[in-house]
């Protein structure tokens, strides 16, 4: 029986590391307030500043339910596709930072605990319009901003 839960705690440990490794590798040295930024732009910039404050609210909601960073957040496997390994977007997501949107972007991610959750009715999940993801099948969104959907799962 000690062998096993010897071997569990192994197994157990490695895998943390490797999710540890994986959710850092993803975001190549950017500052956390940087991938963060990146997201928003990513996911909203062509929405304005309505729309990249939405998407902000959507980290925040999911920083408090999670209890994680923004960082964290923003690089979880399949949350935001700008960080999926075949995103088009994933090679140029640096220049993002020289985008016009980029300072606005900057302040909400270092103001990222301070955003009024009630802009989305305190949605932690969205999609745009031209998509219908499995996990919106028979919700109805709490808010609509833009091209954006906006979900209370």
């Amino acid at each position: 029986m000690r062998t096993y839960n010897k071997l569990q705690s192994i197994v157990y440990a490695v895998l943390m590391v490797l999710s540890v490794w994986a959710t850092q590798a993803r975001g190549e040295g950017y500052t956390k307030e940087e991938v963060v930024a990146i997201t928003i732009l990513a996911e909203a910039r062509g929405e304005g500043k309505r729309g990249m404050y939405a998407v902000a609210c959507v980290i925040s909601k999911r920083m408090k339910e999670r209890k994680k960073t923004g960082a964290q957040v923003c690089l979880q496997p399949w949350q935001f596709s700008c960080w999926n390994k075949n995103d088009p977007q994933r090679p140029h997501l640096r220049k993002l930072l020289r985008h016009e949107l980029a300072p606005y972007a900057m302040k909400l991610a270092k103001n990222i605990d301070n955003l009024q959750l009630k802009f989305v009715e305190f949605a932690n999940h969205y999609h745009t319009k031209r998509v219908s993801p499995y996990w919106s099948k028979g919700k109805r969104p709490v808010a609509t901003i833009g091209n954006h959907l906006f979900f209370k799962l």
